[in-house]
């Protein structure tokens, strides 16, 4: 049975919203099965997700547009994320110099 509108009125669309909630239970649940995650925590972890896809999408942009290339490649990913999260590579610089 679905809901129709009354007198005529039109049916309200439920708008969707984007989260990568479903993902990050996911991989929860792989690191740990027994495990739950309350809705505010998952409204953090989206949140943080989000922060961190920011910070190494501009990161990458940037690099490209210092080597004047107007495609992000794999490897511009790859040293954004070096220059985003630099506690995985203590001894690796950020090279923002152009290649040969």
């Amino acid at each position: 049975v679905t809901k129709t509108a009354s007198k005529g009125g039109k049916k309200k669309k439920r708008t969707r919203k984007e989260s990568y909630a479903i993902y990050v239970y996911k991989v929860l649940k792989q690191v740990h099965p027994d495990t739950g995650v309350s809705s505010k925590a998952m409204s953090i972890m989206n949140s943080f997700v989000n922060d961190i896809f920011e910070r190494i999408a501009s990161e990458a942009s940037r690099l490209a547009h210092y080597n004047k290339r107007s495609t992000n490649t794999s490897r511009e990913i790859q040293t954004a994320v070096r220059c985003c999260c630099p506690g995985s590579w203590p001894s690796t610089p950020c090279p923002r110099a152009p290649r040969p």
